[in-house]
Formats: structure tokens, sequence, C-alpha cells
């Protein structure tokens, strides 16, 4: 386990999560001769993608301080990485619903709402603008105190967005309620890290 952690950081990281997310969708969408029900099916899968890789960035720095060891100091290492791929699975999760969009206009404007165009466009400005200021060079261009803003709003309001995309098929679908175990599970680690380590609530942000 830790050669394999060692070999898989960085930009290695990124790129075999991303390519990874990649040959997956379009192995998804061929298994439906990449027709409606095939895109759709890309929508729920990386909609499920994005949600583990936010959880593993979102909890990175929470983890490595209520329990260090080598898998939570791998996880907080590279959490700019799984953050990155969260924005890679987000991205191809974008792609899909353009397509969806263009391939049946009536069901997606079914499926769709004012909110969700409004909810969901702040949501890909945040996932932007983090991803942007992800790098060295990129975070200079802005003080200590709104890049640690940007990260820490932009990381709560994501995990809101997927409290409430997910919460909302529960009614229909019961299933989906084990989709808010996790969100919950990073919510309480990162409260129960900052009540441990007060000092720290900066380094929590993003």
């Amino acid at each position: 386990m830790s050669q394999r952690q060692s070999w898989l950081e960085g930009w290695r990281l990124l790129a075999a999560l991303t390519l990874s997310l990649i040959a997956l969708s379009l192995w998804i969408a061929a298994m439906r001769q990449f027709e409606v029900q095939g895109v759709r099916m890309v929508i729920r899968f990386t909609a499920r993608s994005s949600l583990l890789l936010f959880c593993l960035a979102f909890s990175a720095a929470a983890l490595a301080r209520l329990w260090p060891n080598a898998w939570t100091r791998w996880q907080r290492r590279n959490r700019r990485n799984l953050g990155l791929s969260f924005a890679a699975s987000h991205a191809i999760h974008a792609v899909a619903i353009v397509a969806y969009a263009n391939m049946d206009p009536a069901g997606f404007a079914e499926a769709t709402s004012a909110a969700s165009y409004i909810f969901g466009g702040i949501g890909y400005a945040f996932i932007i603008a983090m991803s942007a200021t992800s790098f060295d060079r990129t975070a200079a261009l802005l003080r200590p105190h709104v890049w640690r803003a940007l990260h820490l709003v932009g990381g709560y309001y994501l995990w809101f967005q997927f409290m409430v995309s997910f919460g909302k098929r529960v009614p229909a679908m019961p299933l989906y309620a084990a989709f808010l175990i996790p969100l919950l599970a990073v919510m309480a680690l990162r409260l129960i890290a900052m009540a441990a380590h007060p000092r720290g609530r900066t380094a929590e942000a993003g």
C-alpha cells in the first residue's frame, strides 16, 4: 500500500483519476450506443464520482489532524489533486448535461428549473475559481485571506449543493439517503477537528 501511495501522487494521481473517469464515462455511454439513456447514466455516474472525490478532498485536513497515519497523510498531501479530480469529474458531468439537453430538449426541460440553473451555475463558478487558484502562481495573485475565504465558502457551498441535489431525491428514491451519509460524516469530521484544534481552523479551508 505504501509503495502504491508513494507512486500515486501529485500529477500522476490527477492524470490517473481523470483518464479513468473519461474512460468509464465513454464505456457507460457506449453501453447504450451513446443514446439519451447512456448520457443520463453518465450524468448519474459523474454525480456520484464527484461526490466521492469532493468528500476525499473536503475531509483531508480534518482526517489528517484527527487520525494521522499513512493514508490520511497521503490524502492531505494530495488534497489539491483530489480537488482538481473532482473538478474534472464535474466537467465531464457538465458535458453530459449539455449532450442531454441537445439530444432530448423536452426531457431536459422537465428535469430542470430556474433554480437548478442559478444554484448549479453558482456551484460551477466556485469550482472554476477554486480550480484556477489551486496552483501556486495563481494563488499568489490573491491575498491569503481572500484565497482562504474563496476555498472555505466554496467548499461549504458545494457541500450544501450536494446535500440538496441528493437529498431532494430521497422521498421518491429512499436509497439516495445513502449518499447523504458521507456528506454528513465529512461535516462532522470537520467540526470535530475544529473543536479539537481551534487554532488550526483556517487550515481546514478548502
